[in-house]
């Protein structure tokens, strides 16, 4: 079995499980989080760059309560958990991007 740098994974018995859903769905949230109250922050004005920045903090909260409480509970597992969940967002992204520059091209050129 191959990942996503096409090298060969040493542990392919590893299951998420319902912890490990949580976990990445409250890490991805926090992240999402982050990066709008940190673009909210800086590119708005006033009441905007207060929501941002109150966006900011509750993104890097969620995150850090997130990998402490699953740290506590089950170490060991929580780097593959936050490895796995960087290559997701990773690769979404990507083919998000991808996805919107093909439009703009599509409409610009038309």
């Amino acid at each position: 079995m191959f990942d996503l740098l096409a090298s060969s994974a040493p542990d392919t018995t590893l299951t998420v499980g319902f912890y490990g859903f949580v976990t990445i769905l409250l890490l991805t949230f926090g992240l999402f989080m982050i990066l709008a109250g940190a673009f909210t922050a800086y590119f708005g004005s006033g009441k905007s760059r207060t929501i941002g920045v109150t966006l900011l903090v509750v993104g890097i909260v969620v995150g850090l309560l997130t990998g402490y409480f699953y740290h506590a509970a089950w170490s060991g597992e929580l780097h593959q958990i936050i490895w796995g969940s960087f290559l997701v967002l990773l690769a979404a992204v990507i083919g998000a991007l991808v996805a919107v520059a093909i439009f703009l091209v599509a409409i610009m050129k038309s």
